[in-house]
């Protein structure tokens, strides 16, 4: 079980898209869950997804500035999951 970052709700790990910050600050999207590093979860709720972007929410949880083109990557592959 996984949190997911804008609604805070607990969903099985298989239901949330992952997006992860490697070693070396980079910072993407990974459907498949296994990429090596720092992982925040976010389930394709258009809600949960409307709220990423909004609040910043990838800013928050890796204590860094994000690109606008993550937050549009991980809407884009968010949003098919749903």
């Amino acid at each position: 079980m996984r949190t997911c970052i804008a609604c805070r709700q607990m969903k099985p790990k298989k239901e949330m898209l992952r997006v992860v910050k490697t070693a070396d600050g980079e910072i993407f999207a990974d459907p498949t869950g296994k990429a090596a590093g720092r992982g925040a979860y976010i389930c394709g709720a258009e809600e949960c997804m409307k709220k990423l972007g909004d609040k910043k929410l990838l800013h928050k949880a890796f204590s860094t500035d994000v690109a606008q083109e993550v937050y549009s990557d991980v809407k884009e592959k968010g949003g098919n999951d749903q």
